[in-house]
């Protein structure tokens, strides 16, 4: 599938309960913030479009290229700023998505391009992100598969649509997620010492298509 017939579709809200009060993407991280490392990584693969979908962050993802939209429901789920994100794909008349999280700071570029050639030209396609042992995000759908997750509540309901769908293997070191303080720390502890790096406990992603723990 090429990425100039997609729509990135970032899922970015900084709210987050289990990280306190804090805006978890603006968190520091290497000089910057944890979500502007997703961004800078894929800044340069040619989307047909860029949806940054918030709920509280204060990041200016407008400046980096994205149309904004404010999940003014997050209490409806992860699954509704996954529809506001697909609208808007629609809209531009994309052939696919990539559904990417703002809280995997690192997240290539090439892995991206591996999911998109995964995807081929297929109307159909669902090609997520795996460890090795599950699937999870960035993940690639065709546009036939709009209306089911449109269709979807709360914060589960793609599971078995994406388990039996194709899965694109990575280190897990790429598909580390921050959902708490202690997962931000741990991956500092990583940058700080690489050569510690099998000695630490990564943060892996809970999938927006699983219900997340509170």
């Amino acid at each position: 599938m090429r990425a100039e017939d997609t729509v990135l579709i970032l899922l970015a809200a900084g709210r987050s309960q289990r990280f306190g009060d804090a805006d978890k993407l603006a968190q520091e991280f290497l000089h910057k913030p944890v979500a502007y490392h997703v961004v800078t990584a894929l800044e340069a693969i040619p989307f047909l479009d860029r949806v940054a979908v918030i709920d509280g962050t204060k990041l200016d993802f407008a400046s980096r290229g994205y149309d904004v939209i404010v999940n003014d429901d997050p209490a409806a789920g992860m699954s509704r700023s996954v529809q506001l994100g697909l609208r808007a794909a629609r809209a531009k008349g994309a052939k696919g998505v990539v559904i990417a999280l703002a809280d995997m700071p690192r997240i290539t570029a090439a892995h991206v391009y591996r999911l998109l050639d995964t995807a081929r030209d297929d109307a159909d396609a669902v090609v997520a992100s795996s460890d090795g042992t599950r699937p999870c995000p960035p993940a690639v759908f065709g546009a036939g598969r709009f209306d089911f997750l449109e269709s979807l509540e709360g914060d589960a309901g793609a599971r078995d649509l994406v388990r039996a769908g194709r899965h694109v293997v990575t280190t897990p070191a790429e598909l580390i997620d921050i959902d708490t303080p202690e997962d931000l720390d741990r991956l500092r502890a990583i940058a700080e010492a690489p050569d510690q790096h099998d000695a630490i406990t990564l943060p892996q992603p809970e999938p927006w298509w699983h219900p997340r723990p509170e």
